[in-house]
Parts: C-alpha cells; sequence; structure tokens
C-alpha cells in the first residue's frame, strides 16, 4: 500500500493559542519547529529522537479539533489516485494543490494526502518527571452510531489495513503495519447531536493517574475518569485521553 506514515494535526483556536501550543510541546517532550505558512500558522513538533508525526495549527475561526495526514508513496501511487480512489468509497475533495489534496471522509473527518518524506522511525515512549513513560500513538474518530459501519468500512478500504474489533463492543481498529506511528481507533458514540465525525488523540501510558496529574501541572483539565482510561481537555477545551496501554 502507498501509505507509509502518519501525521496528527492539532487544529488548535487562535484564542489561547500560544497556551495550547506551549502545553503539547510539554506534554509531549517536543520542540517547536520554525514556523510555516502564509501566516506561521503551522509547526511540526520535533521529537527528541525519531520522526515527527505531530503538528499543530493556528486556525482562524471555530473551536477546532484534529485532522489526520496520510503519507503517500509517490513510487507507488499518485496523489490523484488515492484521492480517486477515496472518492469511489465515499469521501469528498475539498482542496488540491500539487503535494496536497484536502478531502472529508463519508461521516466528515478532514483528512490530506501528502508526500511522503522518507519518514520511517517512530520515536519511543517519552518519560515526564513524575508522570511515568508515556506516548502519544493513537487518533480515535468519534462516529455518530449511525455512520459507524460506514466510516470503518471507508478506512479499512482506503488503507488496506485490517479491521478489528476493540476490548469494548463500541470500539473498533486497523491493525497498524510495522513503522506506523499511530493507531486508528473509532469509537461509536451513544446517540448525541453531532452530525460529523470529529476526532481526540489519545495517550498510551502504565499509570493513567500519574499521568493525569502531570498533564494538570501542565495546564489541562480532569473531565472524566473511567476504568482504564481518563478524558482531560487541554487549555484550550480541546478533549483527550490518557489510556491504560503498553507503551
Amino acid at each position: 500500500m502507498p501509505i507509509r506514515w502518519l501525521t496528527v494535526f492539532l487544529d488548535l483556536p487562535a484564542p489561547g493559542f500560544s497556551v495550547a501550543e506551549q502545553f503539547w510541546l510539554d506534554v509531549t517532550a517536543g520542540a517547536r519547529s520554525a514556523r510555516r505558512g502564509p501566516d506561521g500558522e503551522f509547526a511540526t513538533v520535533l521529537p527528541a529522537h525519531g520522526d515527527a508525526y505531530l503538528r499543530v495549527q493556528r486556525i482562524r475561526d471555530g473551536v477546532g479539533g484534529c485532522h489526520l495526514d496520510l503519507h503517500i508513496d509517490r513510487d507507488v501511487e499518485s496523489l490523484a489516485e488515492v484521492a480517486a480512489r477515496a472518492v469511489d468509497s465515499g469521501a469528498r475533495v475539498r482542496h488540491v494543490e500539487d503535494d496536497l489534496i484536502v478531502l472529508e471522509s463519508p461521516g466528515g473527518f478532514t483528512f490530506c494526502l501528502v508526500t511522503w518524506g522518507g519518514e520511517t522511525t517512530v520515536p519511543g515512549p517519552i518519560r515526564l518527571d513524575f508522570g511515568g513513560a508515556n506516548r502519544l500513538d493513537q487518533l480515535c474518530l468519534d462516529i455518530p452510531p449511525d455512520q459507524f459501519e460506514a466510516e470503518c468500512g471507508f478506512w479499512r478500504s482506503l488503507t488496506g489495513w485490517q479491521l478489528r474489533a476493540g476490548s469494548l463492543p463500541e470500539f473498533a481498529y486497523l491493525e497498524r503495519p510495522t513503522g506506523i506511528p499511530v493507531r486508528l481507533l473509532f469509537q461509536r458514540l451513544a446517540q448525541t447531536g453531532r452530525d460529523e465525525v470529529c476526532a481526540h488523540v489519545d495517550f498510551a501510558c502504565a499509570d493513567v493517574h500519574a499521568l493525569s496529574e502531570r498533564h494538570v501541572a501542565a495546564g489541562a483539565q480532569v473531565l472524566a475518569r473511567f476504568a482504564r482510561w481518563t478524558t482531560m481537555i487541554d487549555p484550550v477545551g480541546q478533549p483527550y485521553c490518557l489510556t491504560e496501554r503498553s507503551v
């Protein structure tokens, strides 16, 4: 398959952007790259070791969220060919440039096709003071119940990766190939007023409580605690989770 790498974009609203950006640099132990874009709105979170797979974007309007970049090996398949397959499976093209195609999944989740730049080395876990070993390693798509089967089928078809049942009936995930830095998890939401698929990031860690306290010290808030995960919000109100999983 032509997908050789994934990058998660944290789309952060302009009000509070600087505080939120610093928070994410802190909790991922990353350094900020030089800013890019016409207004300096893009930056990459650089890990101490390995290739980058997390970026931040300052958005002009809206509350923000996440989107995903799929890095395509153009020696295998062109961006246009992958986009055409995505459209055949129900996606919609929103914007096209030479090295970028922006699309929406059938459920309305934004993702981009970009050219693979040779990234191969997945960064290892980090240690944050008393927070213990952890890594941001998962993007969870939050899907309205009536769209769950179609959305899961779309991503299985587009990536060619195996779809697996999760540990709870409301979850499924794609079996990511070796060398891909982020797993794609799918969550069937309870009945809500949402019409479109959105997403949040998850950290894997051995001690959820300890890591949540470390994140609170950096500026996050605890939203809810469950048996094996804790839901947090960052300084601008973006939700994410700390999950008890192998790091």
